[in-house]
């Protein structure tokens, strides 16, 4: 199997270190990162100037770009082959509910999507980082169970680890994403040159929650499963807007 690993949080992060480690044994590991951390990055690509790839001392390609655009590199010239899958992570903190939108670790899992491979994002939900070792086994659960039964098709799973030890993860659960309530307002401060600045407010709390959520699934220290898709149309307006229009 052929796997392209890539990240948000730069390629020197230990979370992409161990992640690559443990995927070793399952086949070909090729890791394309950015150079730096660019969370919340999103699915942004880079258009505006060229992009640079170079490689680190461990083998690894680093690209002065966002995760998007190192995962659409890599598939669409850098490499002479395609992968098999795309496994992005592990991101250092959670990406469950209305933080997928602005991911950079769910972004480049979606790029490999778009571009047609089985992709997966994963996630340690936790401030802290304490059991980076119980994500990059869940990691590479997934990714051997893919090599045995793969879906057919491509798909797109966004995956939240909790924070805390192996012997105390439960299951793997399927799940649906969550909401968070609105942003922490944002902070101002003061630069040198007596100008006024902003750095954006906190994720809120969690508002849905409930049974079925990755939130909920997390919470009770089991591994949230969610498939994604990258489709936006809200089909349950389509009919009302098609009225208001014809008002």
């Amino acid at each position: 199997m052929r796997i392209l690993v890539s990240n948000d949080d730069g390629y020197f992060s230990p979370g992409i270190a161990l992640l690559a480690e443990h995927l070793a044994p399952l086949g070909e590991v090729t890791v394309v990162a950015p150079e730096r951390d660019r969370s919340g990055a999103s699915n942004s690509l880079t258009l505006d100037r060229p992009l640079s790839v170079r490689r680190a001392p461990n083998g690894f390609f680093y690209i002065n770009g966002t995760p998007t655009d190192c995962v659409h590199l890599a598939v669409t010239g850098l490499l002479d082959w395609q992968p098999d899958m795309v496994v992005s992570g592990i991101n250092l903190g959670a990406n469950m509910g209305d933080d997928t939108i602005y991911s950079g670790t769910v972004a480049a899992a979606t790029e490999g999507f778009l571009l047609g491979i089985p992709s997966l994002a994963i996630s340690l939900a936790g401030k802290e980082a304490r059991h980076l070792a119980s994500a990059a086994a869940v990691a590479r659960k997934l990714v051997e169970r893919f090599g045995r039964a793969p879906f057919g098709q491509p798909v797109l799973l966004n995956v939240n680890v909790p924070d805390v030890a192996p012997e105390s993860l439960g299951e793997l659960e399927v799940t649906r994403l969550g909401r968070r309530h609105k942003a922490e307002p944002v902070e101002k401060t003061r630069t040198p040159r007596g100008e006024t600045a902003y750095w954006i407010g906190a994720a809120g709390a969690a508002a849905d929650a409930g049974p079925g959520t990755d939130f909920h699934a997390v919470a009770a220290h089991r591994v949230s499963v969610t498939p994604l898709q990258v489709d936006l149309t809200h089909h349950a307006q389509l009919g009302m807007v098609t009225a208001w229009l014809a008002r």
